[in-house]
């Protein structure tokens, strides 16, 4: 096509960006629930009109834009009970080891008990004790963290850490007493979706065990699976919208699951989750059973 054509063709087939930025001049001075409102009704539109400007992931990050507005710190904080922490006292080999347990490059430093939080480590702290461990003290090494309430909208938090140059907030309650914690990567998530680990390159594993179960990443291809087993789990409709293990594990269950808690699939199949956190599963067992409750914890 010559590129007179393409120019005339594109004149005559607005792109979901013209749209918007004509939406945007005609609704300029309106409240800001009317511009949400009024955004989303395009997207919606070039959805239903086949508008090929923009990618399904393009546009998934387009409404995040918009639902990111309304967020607040404790609608995605990692709960308390969940935080991952040393005391103040403890020495290089205790940090190293609840690095090492939890698979995370920054702790949060208490002292005496999680409502006094006094810092954070960060793993390349400790390189210059490698080797010279009688040296170190925790004190020496601790970085500032930042404290926000509960409340806080995420933008707003957002902004603050980048002014701040931090990446990590202890969420506190009105008693000072600590709620949570948000990492910059929760935040960020908020916006472009799930942030692959800097261990998840590999491609997810399906490895058979010697009692005859199998254990297998969550993000393992449901049809792999299907193919393993020689049945079928889902449903054709359900195949279009559910890709892995952890979206077959959410059809089920509506919810994301505990570590240790077991989802049990009318097929046979029990899901046993050995490795989740508040946001996603990682990796779970799967065993072949008669029964088929809902789902219970795995320990009653």
């Amino acid at each position: 096509m010559k590129p007179l054509a393409r120019r005339a063709e594109a004149r005559a087939a607005p792109s979901l960006f013209v749209a918007l930025l004509r939406r945007l001049r005609a609704i300029a001075g309106r409240e800001e629930e009317d511009t949400r409102d009024a955004l989303e009704e395009i997207i919606e539109e070039a959805e239903a009109e086949g508008d090929q400007t923009l990618s399904p992931e393009e546009r998934e990050i387009l409404r995040n834009v918009l639902a990111f507005g309304e967020l607040r710190v404790d609608d995605i904080m990692v709960p308390r009970t969940d935080i991952v922490a040393v005391d103040i006292d403890t020495g290089l080999a205790g940090v190293v080891a609840a690095m090492r347990d939890s698979g995370h490059s920054r702790l949060v430093v208490y002292r005496g008990n999680l409502d006094e939080v006094v810092g954070l480590v960060h793993v390349k702290d400790l390189l210059r004790y490698w080797g010279d461990g009688e040296s170190f003290r925790l004190a020496d090494i601790l970085r500032p963290v930042l404290v926000v309430p509960p409340s806080m909208r995420l933008v707003d938090l957002l902004i603050e850490m980048r002014e701040r140059h931090q990446n990590m907030a202890v969420v506190v309650d009105e008693f000072g007493g600590t709620d949570g914690l948000v990492t910059i990567e929760d935040v960020v998530e908020e916006i472009v979706g799930d942030l692959p680990e800097e261990d998840e390159d590999a491609e997810p594993e399906l490895v058979s065990l010697p009692d005859g179960s199998l254990e297998a990443d969550a993000r393992l291809p449901v049809e792999e699976l299907e193919r393993e087993l020689g049945t079928s789990l889902l449903g054709p409709e359900e195949h279009e919208e559910i890709d892995t293990l952890a979206g077959l594990i959410f059809h089920l269950l509506n919810r994301v699951p505990a570590r240790g808690e077991f989802v049990d699939h009318p097929a046979g199949l029990r899901f046993v989750i050995l490795d989740a956190d508040p946001r996603r599963i990682l990796r779970l067992r799967i065993e072949r059973t008669r029964t088929w409750p809902r789902s219970r914890a795995a320990n009653e």
